[in-house]
């Protein structure tokens, strides 16, 4: 699915000449956080809603505002992933789009970019999720790889999901017949399992042998 798909034009774009009151008014009309100014096709920024309600005079126009222009936007070639960074870094819901002219073609929509996220085969395909703990100096993604294909499985995605002084955690999307081969091996190589398994073997038999040790002592 091209992404480019879901570049939207429902918004018209403002001018630094549109009063502030035309900007109150799609604020009021639509349920967007921004709302990009351009001036012959060329992106000046983008006002946050918080900023436009704070101005009283509803008859200034834009221009006088200008110093609370926000700066972020995307080129057309953008991906899932680096569209999902720009609207959490900027804290929006529309992010304009830029083709290789520079000029405004649009905007993307956070609602529509989730769905193609949720759709994606890393979403939907019927997978484990699996979260490794490593020592960062000691992280290689080519061994956490290889351990996975060793091991019969397919790995959909990966990924740095948290860090946590020198150690990594890193999220594993996989398709395996066997997910506690796939553990097995990590813990093999010293990594920790963070996430929870059913009917994780290494587990039952921690649980098992602990269960053995307390009924000999209290014999």
């Amino acid at each position: 699915m091209n992404i480019t798909d879901y570049i939207l034009n429902e918004i018209k774009a403002l001018s630094l000449k549109s009063s502030v009151k035309e900007a109150k008014n799609l604020f009021d009309n639509f349920p967007i956080t921004h709302f990009p100014v351009i001036e012959n096709s060329k992106l000046l920024g983008s006002f946050a809603e918080d900023d436009i309600h704070t101005i009283e005079n509803k008859k200034d126009e834009l221009v006088v505002y200008s110093h609370l222009l926000n700066s972020f936007y995307v080129d057309e070639k953008a991906t899932v992933l680096e569209l999902l960074k720009i609207f959490a870094d900027n804290d929006t819901n529309i992010i304009p789009v830029l083709n290789k002219e520079k000029d405004y073609i649009g905007y993307y929509d956070l609602c529509d970019v989730l769905d193609v996220f949720s759709t994606s085969p890393f979403m939907v395909e019927d997978s484990e999720t699996l979260i490794i703990e490593k020592i960062e100096n000691d992280y290689s993604m080519s061994k956490v790889c290889q351990i996975v294909e060793s091991n019969g499985g397919k790995l959909l995605g990966i990924y740095i999901s948290e860090r946590k002084g020198d150690f990594v955690q890193v999220t594993l999307k996989i398709v395996a017949e066997d997910i506690n081969e796939i553990m097995h091996t990590f813990r093999r190589y010293d990594y920790k399992i963070v996430s929870t398994h059913e009917n994780d073997i290494y587990l039952e038999d921690l649980k098992n042998r602990s269960d053995y040790l307390q009924k000999y002592l209290e014999m």
